[in-house]
């Protein structure tokens, strides 16, 4: 796979069912009733229960890995939330390589849901060895739209040592 700046992913479409929320939220050991419980949630302002960041965060990394292939690493997704996701909606997630150096790229990423951008960002991933090997690359000076939630990175590495190409 030949990687370059400016090449665009392909959209990932994913149902935000009811389910799909509360799993995230359980699997992340987020308990907050927000996350599972209806009439807590509308108590608190929200129409509806909503996804939390980390089963978005998920998404993120899921749409990344999809598209680079099962060797590829990612090395620090950093998101920010905007427009809730709730039930019956959709989200459309979209990327597109800003800089390529040294075996690794740089991808922005949006997830838009039908009142708005529910998450921007970028994520780094580390592209497998066996990829045709890339020239430096400035970073392009276009980013996603920015939102005003605060920024959450998270920084991933793996628990056990690894070898450069080995899935964890």
């Amino acid at each position: 796979m030949t990687v370059c700046a400016g090449d665009e992913l392909p959209p990932l479409r994913i149902p935000i069912t009811r389910t799909l929320i509360v799993a995230g939220a359980l699997a992340s050991r987020d308990y907050q009733d927000v996350h599972h419980d209806a009439e807590a949630a509308k108590k608190k302002g929200s129409p509806d229960i909503f996804m939390n960041i980390l089963t978005t965060n998920g998404l993120v990394g899921r749409y990344i890995t999809d598209h680079f292939g099962p060797r590829a690493g990612l090395r620090k997704v950093a998101i920010r939330l905007g427009a809730p996701n709730y039930p019956g909606d959709e989200m459309v997630l979209t990327g597109k390589v800003t800089s390529v150096a040294e075996g690794m790229a740089e991808v922005a990423v949006i997830g838009k849901n039908g009142i708005g951008h529910h998450v921007t960002g970028t994520v780094t991933v580390r592209l497998p060895s066996d990829a045709p090997k890339t020239t430096t690359v400035p970073k392009s000076t276009t980013a996603p739209e920015a939102t005003t939630t605060p920024k959450t990175a998270t920084a991933l590495t793996p628990s056990t040592p690894t070898t450069p190409d080995t899935p964890r």
